[in-house]
């Protein structure tokens, strides 16, 4: 199956503006998500979709495929779904423009689920935890899962619920990592809001709300997004080390 990866960027950002273009660590941001993606052996290209000509100078500098798109586009959705009409592929992944530490492997995990589970039209990642402190965070999604590993429902809040003291809790932390046969893909970005992704403020409901199957795929990657500036210092940090 032809796999495309798209790293959805935009400059303006309400707790980091001109986040992909920082640069402290000698590349800029768009750039460490776009170079670890291109290391994912599933995907035969990775491209940048952006509706800011900073972004797309910044991306032909260091030779990554880019392309603008309208700048009214409401999610990074509907801005892949844009630039996946134009392509020629049977899966589109969704890559987060703000996790330049994405392993090329959880992506490759997603791609692959998509081509072992055909009833799938989407795939996604879930690291287990049982730190319900860390899982009790709103910020946290969390997500629950059949016996085929599909997910049931995605949550802010903190499910499932284990009503025994005694019961040894284990959360499953989703990834936002998404692989889209391109098909449905265009179908979804077209599909009106649903009363539980309108309650979650969660995308992926949708899909679920209207009889869609997601394969959740268990990762030990954590996800790591840059979403202020003390993120940022963070992971500068992390890239100086030795």
């Amino acid at each position: 199956m032809k796999a495309a990866g798209i790293i959805p960027a935009r400059f303006q950002s309400t707790r980091l503006p001109g986040k992909p273009l920082l640069k402290d660590t000698g590349k800029y941001l768009i750039q460490h998500v776009w170079e670890r993606a291109a290391r994912a052996a599933s995907l035969g290209q990775v491209i940048i979709a952006t509706d800011d000509e900073r972004i797309v100078r910044a991306a032909r500098e260091f030779g990554a495929d880019v392309q603008m798109t309208d700048p009214s586009h409401p999610t990074g959705t509907d801005r892949i779904a844009e630039v996946a009409r134009r392509l020629s592929c049977d899966i589109v992944v969704n890559i987060q423009g703000d996790e330049p530490e994405i392993e090329p492997a959880a992506i490759d995990a997603a791609v692959r689920a998509l081509d072992e589970d055909p009833g799938a039209v989407m795939s996604t990642l879930a690291e287990e935890t049982p730190d319900a402190e860390r899982a009790a965070d709103p910020n946290v999604v969390k997500v629950v899962c059949d016996a085929r590993g599909r997910a049931l429902y995605f949550s802010r809040s903190l499910v499932p619920c284990f009503r025994d003291r005694d019961a040894r809790p284990a959360y499953l932390l989703h990834v936002g990592l998404y692989a889209y046969r391109r098909d449905f893909l265009l179908r979804f970005a077209g599909m009106p809001q649903t009363p539980l992704e309108k309650a979650e403020k969660l995308e992926q409901l949708r899909a679920i709300e209207n009889g869609f199957a997601i394969q959740v795929v268990p990762t030990a990657h954590r996800a790591l997004g840059i979403d202020t500036r003390a993120d940022y210092d963070q992971f500068v940090k992390r890239c100086r080390q030795p």
